[in-house]
């Protein structure tokens, strides 16, 4: 099969089978796109992670796109974001024009029920393969430890502080120790 119908197969049916949104989505991403089709590797799934969060846009479409642009240049990279995208708009799109209360129908809110569950444990499977795979360096799990904590805090005392404001401190002492580490490497070397 060409690569490019390749692609927007594969993210379709990503897209069409995957609820929850994009970290739902990650797992299986990473499973289809670094363990069967070895389109890229495992730590360029962690840097298109990383980058796709703090990018705008939703992540699992920032990572079809990246995919779609590395296995396929542009029109891959098209592809792959169409793929990963219209089936959820084609389904929200199907029930928006035909069922009108579709979430008052008890056993379709008995399903999603179960779907919240399982997209639970989808997120906590993604995050628990990116810290399996994670350079263990003490600033990096004092920096993982110190996130974690901070965003338990702020979701037991109910406040209203942004994530991103915690992903903007973590990244700004990550850049401050590297630009210290660098500092003390010149010094050394003088």
């Amino acid at each position: 099969m060409p690569i490019l119908m390749e692609l927007f197969l594969t993210f379709a049916k990503i897209g069409l089978f995957t609820f929850g949104g994009g970290y739902a989505m990650l797992s299986i991403i990473e499973n289809i796109c670094v363990e069967q089709k070895n389109w890229i590797t495992h730590d360029e799934m962690m840097n298109i992670t990383v980058i796709a969060e703090s990018t705008p846009g939703p992540i699992a479409i920032n990572c079809a796109t990246y995919v779609g642009y590395k296995k396929g240049k542009l029109p891959g990279a098209i592809l792959a974001t169409l793929g990963v995208a219209l089936p959820s708009f084609v389904i929200i799109f199907a029930i928006s024009m035909f069922l009108e209360g579709f979430l008052e129908i008890t056993w379709i809110a008995h399903a999603f029920q179960g779907i919240k569950i399982a997209v639970g444990i989808l997120i906590l499977d993604a995050a628990i393969k990116m810290i399996k795979k994670m350079k263990k360096k003490p600033l990096q799990i004092g920096i993982l430890l110190a996130s974690f904590a901070v965003i338990m805090l702020i979701n037991v005392l109910k406040l209203h502080v942004s994530s991103i404001l915690v992903m903007l401190t973590a990244a700004l002492v990550s850049v401050a120790f590297f630009l210290a580490e660098k500092g003390r490497r010149k010094e050394g070397q003088a």
